[in-house]
């Protein structure tokens, strides 16, 4: 385990969170330029060790938090996320900038502009200073790339962080800042929250417009706090009309998320349907969680997964096919360069048949109706995020095995396919120290309730342990 920070130092710039350094530029106690000095200072320490950065670029960013300071000195912020470092995620498109999407295989093209998030993020006067690492098409659960290095874990450097938003989790375990934006199709910001000890929010499915869009695809903020993931979803949730999934522009209060757990009726999951078998430190975290809402005042009842085994196995025979069709469009040789492991998880999809792959895609319908069917009697759910408590860096996946790729996503996929909100947040740790998440789900569309219910979770835990420091040379 890396070196804990003791309780009783005095919290660097770094480590503030998005609210405070807001409160601080308002204040004028100090500048978004000195906030972001001391983020390339730590930068500087943890990088080495954890590889989570692309695309690093500290005089660009330099730039721009000197006109946020000159901003802030004159009163006139351009928005609540003004001068706040964030990173974003390799697949997101910024303008100028290539998108390897985590691959070898994959030609290096300048995009030719933001990505919704990026822009609004942009927009926002926020200073994107680096993107950050994922695996090849986003399709590991890891920091294993066949084009990044490899991305490891800051509490301990030798696990994995997650993925696909490996690179973000590391990031915001490390203190690169407090805003960190990913992107989620199957557990991929709330694993590596998960692993990493963060907050996460994968939103309704259109609830943050994305380019391009996909069946299950959002994007969404990682944090160290429940405030942070919502100050920044008062930017990322603004209408662009190049996401064709997108929601109806709304005008929800993001910073109103305040909710008391009483009389709420919460169903615990401690059985996805399907998966790795949950691990009992995992399970004693989130019964803890589920024990605290009680003693609020929620109604607590456990209920049963609604994954099943031909679910899961759908979902990998539609995205083996799916990624198969993008492969085989490339000549061997640039085949050849994709992680070994996604090239053989892939190729299988190239022998399945049409119906195989259309009964895959159906999967997604299933599952949306079995969650509709759960939340009729349910205002939230808690569950795991992941069945386990860590894995080792090298590894693709907690299975590390191709031929069974998803296990691990057994309780983050259904509320992809079913577009529900879902929330990642640090529930507790196991015996070393090793953070351990807590998930909370809602109704469709309820992202502002679920960050409510992780905000009044934020209270029940109590303080947490310190975040870990870069490793003595």
């Amino acid at each position: 385990m890396q070196n804990a920070a003791p309780e009783e130092e005095v919290t660097s710039l770094h480590d503030l969170s998005a609210t405070d350094l807001i409160a601080g530029y308002r204040a004028k106690q100090f500048s978004p330029s000195e906030v972001l000095e001391e983020v390339i200072e730590h930068v500087a320490a943890w990088e080495p060790h954890i590889k989570a950065l692309y695309l690093y670029d500290p005089d660009g960013a330099r730039a721009v938090a000197k006109a946020s300071t000159d901003r802030w000195q004159k009163g006139e912020p351009v928005s609540t996320l003004d001068g706040v470092p964030v990173t974003i995620k390799d697949n997101i498109a910024t303008k100028g900038q290539p998108i390897p999407l985590g691959s070898a295989s994959v030609k290096l093209v300048a995009a030719e502009k933001d990505a919704p998030p990026a822009a609004r993020l942009r927009e926002s006067g926020a200073i994107i200073f680096a993107k950050t690492t994922m695996p090849d098409y986003g399709m590991l659960s890891s920091g294993l790339s066949s084009f990044h290095p490899l991305t490891r874990n800051p509490w301990d450097l030798s696990k994995n962080p997650g993925g696909s938003s490996s690179g973000a989790g590391a990031a915001g375990a490390a203190g690169y800042g407090p805003l960190h934006l990913g992107t989620d199709i199957g557990g991929s910001v709330r694993l590596p929250a998960a692993w990493c000890g963060l907050v996460a929010l994968k939103p309704s499915l259109g609830r943050v417009p994305i380019d391009p869009p996909y069946v299950g695809r959002v994007a969404g903020p990682m944090t160290r706090t429940v405030d942070d993931a919502a100050l920044m979803m008062c930017v990322l949730s603004k209408p662009d009309r190049r996401d064709g999934m997108s929601l109806p522009a709304d005008t929800i209060n993001w910073r109103a998320h305040d909710k008391s757990p009483r009389k709420v009726r919460i169903g615990l999951m401690l059985d996805a349907g399907a998966g790795q078998p949950l691990e009992g430190d995992v399970r004693n975290v989130v019964v803890n969680a589920a024990k605290a809402f009680e003693s609020a005042g929620a109604v607590v009842s456990e209920v049963g997964g609604i994954l099943t085994r031909e679910m899961l196995d759908g979902l990998d025979d539609f995205w083996r096919a799916r990624l198969w069709d993008d492969l085989s469009k490339l000549s061997p040789e640039e085949r050849a360069k994709t992680l070994p492991y996604i090239h053989k998880w892939a190729e299988a999809g190239g022998k399945l048949s049409g119906v195989d792959v259309v009964r895959g895609f159906n999967a997604t319908m299933a599952i949306r109706a079995a969650a509709a069917k759960l939340f009729c009697e349910l205002d939230y759910v808690i569950s795991p995020v992941s069945p386990v408590v860590n894995f080792p860096a090298e590894f693709a996946a907690p299975i590390n095995d191709p031929d069974k790729p998803f296990e691990h996503i057994a309780y983050t996929v259904p509320w992809n396919m079913s577009e529900n909100p879902a929330l990642s947040i640090n529930g507790g740790y196991d015996a070393k120290g090793f953070p351990i998440g807590v998930q909370i789900i809602g109704r469709r569309f309820d992202d502002l309730g679920v960050l409510g219910m992780a905000k009044a979770f934020e209270a029940l835990r109590g303080p947490q342990k310190p975040w870990p420091t870069p490793p003595k040379k």
